[in-house]
C-alpha cells in the first residue's frame, strides 16, 4: 500500500498511530511518501531520538527534499540503489529519495525530484563570517524581518544543479517519458498559476514545466504551498493530510 502526505516540518508525530491509525496494519513493504520539508536539520540528540522513533514504525517512510532541509547533512550521506533509483538511508525504513530518480515499486513507477526556492527571506541571506553579521542579525530581529543564515538555516542546494536535472531527463527517457506518479516539493509554473500563488518562477519550476509538457503521468503530488487542493485531475497539493494512493488497474 502507498500513502502520501505533505510537509512535515519536523512534526514527525504525524506518523504516530493516533494521527495515522492505518499505520498499525502496515508492514515494511508499505510506504508513506512525504512531499518535502521533512525536517532533517541537525545531528542533534533530539533529532536522533525522533529518527529512532520513526525506525520503530512498522512501515517505510520515503521523502523528497524540500527547501527546509540541511543539505550539508543530506549530501554527506552515502548513496545506495533502492528499487531502481538512488536514495540516502537515514534509518532502515527512513529514506531520502534523490532528485531525478525513477523507482519501480510493486509494479508502479515513481519519478522523484525534491527542492524549492525559499520565500520567507525578505531580509536576505546572512553570511556567518561577515564582520557585520551580528549587527545585521540583531537589526533584522528587532525589525521582525525574516532572514536566513547560509549553511545554518539556508542552503543553495535547495535548488538543483544542471547535472541533477539532466539525470532526471535521462531517467525519464529510459522509461519512455511515462510514469505513474510524480513526487516533488514545489510545482510547475502552470500549476503555480492555477493555485494563484505569487511564489514566482525559478529554474526548478521552469524544469517542472518542461517535464509536465512531455511526461505521461497519472498523478503529480506536491507540497510546499501549505494547503490541500485538487488543482487538476492529475495535480494534487497536499499538506497535513495522509492519503492513500489508488491501485493501478
Amino acid at each position: 500500500m502507498f500513502f502520501v502526505t505533505g510537509d512535515i516540518h519536523r512534526e514527525w508525530n504525524r506518523f504516530g498511530f493516533q494521527s495515522f491509525p492505518e499505520g498499525r496494519q502496515l508492514g515494511r513493504e508499505d510506504i508513506v511518501f512525504v512531499t518535502g520539508d521533512f525536517g532533517i536539520w541537525e545531528n542533534s540528540k533530539d533529532e536522533r531520538y525522533w529518527m529512532d522513533w520513526l525506525a520503530k514504525r512498522p512501515f517505510t517512510i520515503c521523502f523528497v527534499s524540500g527547501n527546509h532541509e540541511n543539505y550539508d547533512i543530506l549530501d554527506a550521506l552515502p548513496v545506495e540503489l533502492w528499487n531502481g533509483g538512488k536514495v540516502n538511508r537515514i534509518r532502515e525504513n527512513v529514506l531520502h529519495l534523490c532528485r531525478g530518480q525513477v523507482f519501480v515499486i510493486d509494479g508502479q513507477s515513481f519519478f522523484t525530484f525534491g527542492g524549492a526556492s525559499s520565500h520567507d527571506i525578505s531580509g536576505g541571506i546572512l553570511e556567518p563570517d561577515d564582520v557585520n553579521f551580528k549587527e545585521k542579525k540583531k537589526k533584522l530581529n528587532k525589525e521582525g524581518i525574516w532572514y536566513r543564515i547560509h549553511h545554518q538555516t539556508w542552503w543553495e542546494r535547495e535548488l538543483p544543479s544542471e547535472a541533477e536535472m539532466e539525470e532526471g531527463r535521462q531517467n525519464l527517457e529510459r522509461c519512455g517519458w511515462k510514469v505513474d506518479v510524480v513526487l516533488t516539493h514545489c510545482a510547475s509554473n502552470t500549476v503555480q498559476e492555477l493555485l494563484g500563488c505569487d511564489y514566482g518562477r525559478d529554474c526548478l519550476t521552469d524544469y517542472f514545466e518542461e517535464i509536465r509538457e512531455r511526461l505521461d503521468y497519472r498523478l503529480w503530488l506536491f507540497g510546499h504551498y501549505h494547503d490541500n487542493r485538487k488543482v487538476t485531475n492529475k495535480d494534487i497539493l497536499l499538506y497535513e493530510q495522509i492519503v492513500q494512493l489508488p491501485k493501478i488497474s
